[in-house]
C-alpha cells in the first residue's frame, strides 16, 4: 500500500461548514475513482505554538490509501479533480505539501 498524505492550508480562515464540505466532496471523487483503498482527513487541532510554523498553519490533513504508486500517479487524472480543485480555490485559494509513502507503524 502506498499512503498519499496531504496537508491543506487555507489562505485565509474557512468556516467549518465549508472546510467540511471540501473533505467530503474530495473523499467521494477520489473514494468513487475506484483507486483509492482508504481516505480519512481531520481537521487541524490548532495549539498556541502554531505562530511559530516556518511554513504555514495548517486546516486539515488528508491520508489516502493507494494499492500501489501507480494507482497514486493515476488518481492526478481521475475525472474531475482539476474541476474540484478549481472550483476551491477560487472560492478559497490554499496551499497544499504532501508525502507519498508507505504505512506508519
Amino acid at each position: 500500500m502506498t499512503h498519499h498524505t496531504m496537508i491543506v492550508s487555507f489562505d485565509s480562515p474557512i468556516p467549518d461548514d465549508d472546510l467540511d464540505t471540501y473533505l467530503k466532496e474530495l473523499e467521494t471523487l477520489m473514494t468513487g475513482s475506484g483507486l483509492v483503498e482508504s481516505f480519512a482527513a481531520r481537521h487541524h487541532l490548532r495549539v498556541p505554538g502554531d505562530e511559530h510554523s516556518p511554513v504555514f498553519v495548517a486546516d486539515a490533513v488528508v491520508r489516502i490509501g493507494f494499492p500501489d504508486t501507480e494507482a497514486l500517479a493515476a488518481s492526478f487524472a481521475i475525472p474531475g479533480v482539476a474541476d474540484l480543485i478549481a472550483r476551491w480555490q477560487s472560492r478559497h485559494p490554499y496551499k497544499v505539501v504532501w508525502v507519498n509513502h508507505e504505512p506508519l507503524p
